[in-house]
Order: structure tokens, then C-alpha cells, then sequence
């Protein structure tokens, strides 16, 4: 696939991208928890997609010039949010999704005001449909606005958390890992740390060979995570060497999810609970006070109680 053009986001990208999150969503919270000394949980599971993605969506969307259409690809979350943003803003919205995706996302993306395509048994192929399609498109990653409005999460936590912080966060395309890195820049005092899933590691090796590289990816319940970036990707630039990048298995996420659920009464489908598993298996080098991402809440409810029983 030939590289798109996309343009690396900066302060201006992420200052209009709260301009447009912040008139909208509410902040969500940031709780004490057990998890380490003196941690936080920020919950995006109470957003009103389920997902901090909607963020990324309204920050696009806002973006986009007047009566210009919008595509896009999503494992789910993307898709949510990008239909959440076209019910409140009225824009023409096309959501590509794949025939695996998860169905409790693919019917709740249904029920918003956007045309709603299945192609391909991958994420990849679906991405690779929806940039054939006409209109804008919107990566769920690789895009200035989108990664600029996973940023916002770091505006709240200026007024949430105090100190130095290390923030740990899931990793798919990296959407999420480079606003925050954005953010970290701008605020100074703050340890940026990734977690993907061990099968799929995509972001971790384009960042090591400096360019984007095409990996394995494996099966995994945590389908927010696999899949290899669009070539000529930038989050991998955003993100940098700064960065520390870990992995976590299946086996531990569900260790992650029954976590949650025991301590804390809370739902998180296994992307969602990519940073709590990496902070309980030791993955993750603290420095200063920890606070995590609890990234989505959107799961089946036969995948979700298969994932709380004990192996």
C-alpha cells in the first residue's frame, strides 16, 4: 500500500483538540487504587462510548472542513466514537469494519447516524478498503487530530494528578501512546509507558528500526490491540525513544480483568486492561506517582465472564 501523507501533529494540534473535547465530554475520573502507591485509575471506561477514542473522533471531526465526508476503519471503539461525533455534529460518517470485529461494537456503531461497511476478516483489510473509499479519511491512529485528541486525556490530569507521573497506557496502532506523549512534552515531569499485547507488536518495532516495519500479528481476545500500522505512519515518530515499551499476555490481561472487576466493581474489555496487567506483572518501571489508563469497557458478555474464570 503506498504511504499516505499525514502530517505530524504539535502544541497547536493538541490546543484545538481540547477546544473541541472539552466543550463536550465531561472530564472522566481519576481514582485512587491499590494497584501501587499512591496509583490512579483514569477511568475512559466512563466515556460515553465506553472508550477514550471517542476523544480522537470529536477532535477529527471538528477538523474537518465544512460538508466534507468522512471515512474511516475501526476494530470498534474508533467506529464508536466516530458515530457519536457525527450524531452531534450532523457529518457524513462511513465506518469500515471487519467481519471479526467485536459484535457488540459493530451493532452499537449501527445505531449512530453513519454508513456501517464489513469488509475483510482483518482490521488491516478493512483499513485497506476504507482508503479506497471516497471521502476523508480519518485513521483511528494515524492522523494529527486523532492523536491530538487521545491528548486530552493529559489536560485532565493536569488538574487530577500532581508530581512527577509515569502514565500507562494500551497500544494498538499508538494513537493513544503518542497524544499522551504529545501532552508529556508540553507539561514536562512525566514517564510515558506502552503496553501491547505480546502477539502483536507493531509500534514497539517500528519505533527500534526508526521507520514503520510490518511484524506478525497472533490471535488475541483483546481485539483492540493486534494489527501492523499503515504504512508511513507517524505515531511511531510521536512517540519516540522516550517512551518505555512492554507487552502483556492474554493470560495476564485476564488476570488484569478479574482485578479490576475484584477490587474496584469495574468492567474493562482486555485492551482496556492492558496497563493494569503490565503494572501487576511487574512490567512497568514506576517513577513518581503511577497512573494508568483503563482504556474501554466495550467486551461481550460471553467474553468478558470466560475471561474472569481462573484458568
Amino acid at each position: 500500500m503506498t504511504a499516505r501523507r499525514v502530517r505530524v501533529p504539535g502544541s497547536l494540534d493538541l490546543e484545538l483538540a481540547w477546544e473541541a473535547v472539552s466543550g463536550v465530554l465531561a472530564p472522566t475520573p481519576a481514582v485512587p487504587s491499590g494497584l501501587a502507591p499512591d496509583a490512579l485509575l483514569k477511568l475512559e471506561t466512563f466515556q460515553p462510548t465506553g472508550s477514550f477514542k471517542v476523544r480522537g473522533a470529536l477532535a477529527a471531526v471538528a477538523a474537518l472542513p465544512d460538508g466534507t465526508p468522512a471515512v474511516t476503519a475501526s476494530a470498534g471503539n474508533h467506529g464508536l466514537g466516530m458515530g457519536y461525533a457525527a450524531a452531534r455534529s450532523g457529518a457524513d460518517v462511513t465506518v469500515v469494519v471487519s467481519t471479526r470485529a467485536s459484535q457488540v461494537k459493530v451493532d452499537r456503531i449501527g445505531a449512530f447516524p453513519v454508513r456501517l461497511v464489513q469488509h475483510g476478516d482483518t482490521y488491516d483489510e478493512a483499513e485497506a478498503h476504507a482508503m479506497t473509499l471516497p471521502g476523508h479519511y480519518v485513521s483511528p491512529y494515524n492522523d494529527p487530530a486523532v492523536i491530538a485528541g487521545q491528548g486530552t486525556i493529559g489536560r485532565e490530569l493536569d488538574a487530577q494528578a500532581d508530581g512527577p507521573l509515569t502514565v500507562v497506557a494500551p497500544v494498538g496502532g499508538g494513537g493513544l501512546l503518542a497524544g499522551l506523549s504529545l501532552w508529556a512534552r508540553e507539561r514536562g515531569g512525566v514517564r510515558i509507558a506502552g503496553v501491547e499485547s505480546a502477539v502483536s507488536r507493531g509500534v514497539s518495532a517500528s519505533v527500534a528500526a526508526g521507520r514503520v516495519v510490518e511484524v506478525e500479528v497472533g490471535e488475541t481476545f483483546a481485539d483492540g490491540l493486534p494489527g501492523n500500522l499503515e504504512a508511513g505512519c507517524v505515531t511511531p515518530e510521536v512517540i519516540g525513544t522516550g517512551a518505555a515499551l512492554t507487552a502483556v499476555t492474554d493470560a495476564e490481561i485476564r488476570t488484569a480483568l478479574r482485578w479490576l472487576f475484584a477490587e474496584h466493581g469495574l468492567v474493562a474489555e482486555g485492551a482496556g486492561a492492558a496497563g493494569v496487567a503490565a503494572v501487576l506483572a511487574g512490567k512497568v518501571e514506576i517513577v513518581g506517582r503511577p497512573v494508568v489508563v483503563v482504556s474501554g469497557r466495550n467486551i461481550t458478555v460471553p467474553t468478558y465472564t470466560g475471561a474472569l474464570q481462573e484458568p
